[in-house]
């Protein structure tokens, strides 16, 4: 079966005027390139502001949002801290891992006041400082003095056997200050930490003998110079000892000062 023949084309052409062309046909070349020139730079901005965008989103910098009147502050916004994913092994292992963030100083709780510090300025300023403290001091005891009968000695004749010697006395005292003022001083303890030696004095009672110096135990006559029997002096007067020197060896009789004389 043979197709039918081509009956030609459905609709009978077109008898108006041609299509005009568009408008940058029509336009002159200067227009044109103009229009190119404006559609290239037009593009170039549209990119570079595209990728400052996107660079600027990578980078995790949020970009304000600007609500309200053109009059009103713009405030920035602070993104909030992420929460951890991994602990902390994890993080110190990573070279990528965030730092941790610092602690802030005016976060932490402060320690509770001292009593010291409870106190006022004003109230310290007013409290007197009072300090107590102990002192100690040394003072003389003063030696007694006991008197002895001696008949080797002439009536009335005192002679020093044992010589007197003070002691000593530690006092105690405990000083009160008051911002460094003394306001107080009471004496707490008094001890004797060295004793005294008492002076011991001998007095004499032997009367004296008619015509007998009493310087001397043993009768030796009164005169103006007296030697020893037998011996080379020239008197005038003369003793048999030996004779014992009870005060001053006057007639020079004991020569070898052993307190006997003519012996």
């Amino acid at each position: 079966m043979q197709p039918p023949p081509n009956p030609g084309p459905p609709y009978a052409p077109s008898s108006g005027p041609p299509p005009r062309p568009n408008w940058f046909r029509r336009a002159s070349p200067a227009r044109r390139a103009a229009v190119i020139l404006g559609s290239v730079t037009l593009s170039v901005l549209l990119l570079c502001c595209t990728g400052t965008a996107i660079i600027s989103a990578l980078a995790g910098e949020p970009e304000p949002t600007r609500t309200g009147t053109a009059a009103e502050a713009q405030q920035p916004i602070v993104a909030a801290p992420a929460e951890p994913t991994e602990d902390a092994d994890t993080q110190a292992a990573s070279p990528l891992a965030a730092p941790s963030a610092t602690p802030d100083p005016s976060d932490a709780v402060p320690a509770p006041p001292t009593p010291a510090d409870a106190v006022s300025p004003s109230r310290a300023a007013s409290t007197p400082v009072v300090r107590v403290t102990t002192e100690t001091e040394r003072a003389a005891v003063r030696y007694t003095e006991r008197t002895v009968k001696d008949a080797t000695l002439a009536e009335g004749k005192r002679v020093v056997r044992t010589k007197g010697v003070n002691g000593v006395r530690t006092l105690t005292y405990e000083v009160t200050t008051t911002d460094g003022v003394r306001t107080a001083r009471k004496l707490v303890r008094s001890t004797v930490t060295k004793q005294p030696v008492t002076q011991v004095v001998a007095v004499g009672t032997k009367k004296a003998q008619s015509g007998c110096d009493p310087n001397y135990s043993g009768c030796v006559p009164i005169a103006s110079d007296v030697d020893c029997l037998p011996g080379s002096g020239d008197g005038p007067a003369y003793v048999r000892g030996p004779v014992k020197v009870i005060g001053t060896d006057i007639y020079r009789l004991d020569n070898d000062k052993d307190g006997y004389g003519c012996d």
